[in-house]
């Protein structure tokens, strides 16, 4: 090994002697280095460990977090004792409102019954839970390796680490019971806590699964329901640290378990960001966000982040892997990051990740546009991706979700505003000619220099003209974007009063996004006609993101399920009637979401026998005893 080494440095030498003989003179001097390697923890240039203190919620996330429904304890949407439809709470410029519309729209779009309140369960059954399978050697082993390693069995620890966010979950939290639990959580500390808990599960024969924000929406922590071994959550969320920032590589280093909005906090106070915003970003993990491929708001300029990620370390049942080299681009066969992301924990676990960063924007700006239907909406987010000028997020949404938005409007501050709305509406109704039951929005998200957002500015507006748009204001824009983080709230308000609902999406050529968006609408349309619902289903569509051959279409479902015996399975019935109706029309079977459980049945028929087959390949090399054991992506894996 060190004759090859000093073979290969003499060779290095030699190569770089004749380039210094092309050069002029005393103008260069090179010598050999090594590329980036070993411990990708350091850096030499601006390390800037973070301080840890910043959490988005606790390492025992029921504290802050709701352990039946998305997101923080302390907001959502309620009836309060006037009647009206408020959020409460104050971590959203929403909170504290009471929102006038709402309660009308949600009256004459799903049949709200204030009368059929239904509470969710305060506490989980005990008795459908069952007391945890524990294997006594792992956890005696595990004590010994880690002396540190914070550990649970306690029921409320286990419930909140064997769901994710799909329908099905949230409705079994709230009413009903998982078949299985997990049995025990690990919180490992750093990359070398989880080498030793993925040798302790091998060597014991232990099923792991892991854990970040826990914010999917595919079933990908459900356990399986056969599982005779101990299930193991490992929650990831206490490695939250950004190890370095190299600023002028403009990139940095991260363990996986940092929350998004906690890793843009973080790279905020050496003035970057990543701009890597999926809507789940204030709960979801950095490791998450690999492990399903996950898109933002924000990839016009930013990128998806297979285009963020320099490097990644994973911890398999073989081994850790990872590159060993940060350049910014290498030909050296297969990216092994691409078997990295979007494995969906079926492989390891990621433990680590380097990611390309900007600095922060100085200018950042919300826009909106009006639109007199869905199809002049789309022909100029078409010619928008065809110049290749799309500001950071541009986002339109149909009219069901215009209609949405808008009855999600607080209080009018005044007469002269109640006055001003009015007379907009006006002039847009009467004097443009744009039909209420058609008019579609597009919300704007600038960022950049000033000059740069002002010119942006100035040309999407001027493309927006060619399709009959119309400048709606920055601060539609603004309640459009936060709308994106309020729409799980709704859901949950929603199955109190038996109205249930989920969403799905799928990326499109170009040439079928309306065709697709129509298919799908009829389809689910057509579908709830066959069950004689009380009411008539809610059925809306965005377009979310661009790129120059297609975009993303992101589809929201929601039922009146009064008279149900079975609402769940229902809502799963039609959500499989659309996706066969999506992979009909040209669509893909996930854009951003990934697999998980709940849509395996259509992987083999997107990636082919061979495909497929090659992914069970690299699951029998790396974890030959099914260790990671969630069985999500692969067809047939029970």
């Amino acid at each position: 090994m060190a004759e090859t080494t000093q073979n290969t440095s003499a060779a290095a030498q030699r190569r770089l002697a004749v380039l210094n003989g092309h050069l002029r003179s005393g103008a260069v001097n090179l010598a050999a280095v090594e590329c980036a390697s070993g411990d990708p923890r350091k850096s030499d240039r601006g390390s800037a460990p973070a301080s840890g203190d910043q959490r988005a919620f606790p390492v025992r996330r029921q504290e802050e977090l709701k352990w039946n429904g998305w997101g923080y304890s302390d907001s959502g949407f309620q009836i309060n004792d006037r009647g009206s439809v408020e959020f409460y709470g104050k971590r959203y410029l929403i909170g504290g409102q009471e929102l006038p519309h709402f309660r009308s729209y949600l009256e004459e779009h799903l049949g709200l019954d204030e009368s059929v309140y239904k509470p969710p369960r305060e506490l989980p059954d005990e008795s459908k839970i069952g007391a945890p399978v524990l294997n006594r050697a792992f956890i005696t082993d595990m004590q010994s390796r880690v002396k540190e390693l914070q550990m649970s069995s306690d029921l409320m620890d286990r419930v909140v680490h064997s769901h994710g966010h799909t329908l099905e979950e949230m409705y079994s939290m709230c009413y009903g019971h998982l078949a299985r639990y997990v049995d025990f959580v690990v919180w490992p500390s750093n990359h070398d806590d989880v080498v030793q808990i993925v040798e302790c599960a091998c060597k014991h024969n232990v099923c792991v699964i892991p854990c970040g924000g826990a914010t999917n929406v595919s079933g990908a922590l459900i356990c399986p329901p056969g599982e005779k071994r101990m299930i193991v959550s490992v929650d990831m969320t206490k490695m939250n640290r950004v190890l370095w920032v190299d600023k002028e590589n403009m990139t940095m280093h991260a363990e996986a378990g940092i929350i998004g909005q906690d890793l843009e906090h973080e790279l905020g106070k050496h003035g970057f960001c990543t701009g890597h915003e999926p809507d789940s970003m204030e709960l979801s993990s950095l490791g998450g966000w690999i492990a399903t491929r996950a898109s933002g708001m924000k990839k016009n300029v930013y990128g998806n982040i297979e285009e963020l990620v320099v490097r990644i370390r994973m911890v398999t049942p073989q081994g850790p892997m990872e590159k060993s080299c940060m350049a910014p681009r290498v030909s050296v066969g297969p990216d092994i990051h691409h078997m990295m992301m979007g494995s969906e924990g079926m492989f390891g676990i990621v433990t680590e990740a380097t990611l390309r960063i900007r600095p922060v924007p100085p200018c950042r700006k919300y826009g909106s546009i009006l639109f007199p239907d869905f199809t002049s909406g789309v022909g100029f987010m078409r010619e928008i991706a065809k110049q290749r000028c799309a500001p950071a997020s541009i986002r339109l949404v149909d009219n069901e979700q215009f209609q949405l938005g808008h009855a999600l409007k607080g209080p009018a501050g005044s007469m002269f505003t109640t006055w001003l709305d009015a007379m907009k509406k006006l002039y847009v109704t009467k004097f443009k000619g744009y039909d209420p039951q058609t008019l579609t929005g597009c919300t704007l998200l600038f960022e950049g220099t000033h000059e740069e957002v002002a010119a942006q500015e100035k040309r999407v507006y001027s493309i927006a003209s060619h399709f009959r748009g119309l400048a709606g204001g920055e601060e539609n824009g603004r309640r459009g974007y936060l709308l994106t983080f309020l729409i799980a709230y709704i859901r949950d308000f929603g199955m109190q009063y038996l109205f249930v609902g989920d969403s799905f999406e799928t990326s499109v050529p170009w040439a079928r996004v309306l065709s697709l968006c129509r298919n799908v609408k009829d389809c689910l349309r057509r579908e709830c006609a066959k069950l004689n619902l009380v009411h008539a289903p809610l059925v809306s569509c965005r377009v979310t993101q661009t790129y120059d051959s297609g975009a993303c279409i992101y589809f929201y479902m929601a039922i009146n399920c009064k008279g149900l015996s079975d609402p769940i399975h229902v809502v799963e019935a039609l959500e499989t009637s659309a996706r066969n109706e999506i992979i009909a029309s040209g669509g893909s079977v996930s854009h951003h979401h990934g697999i998980g459980k709940i849509r395996k049945k259509w992987v083999t028929e997107s990636l082919s026998e061979q495909g497929v087959e090659a992914i069970r390949a690299l699951k029998q090399h790396f974890d030959p005893k099914n260790i990671f054991g969630a069985n999500n992506l692969l067809p047939n894996a029970q």
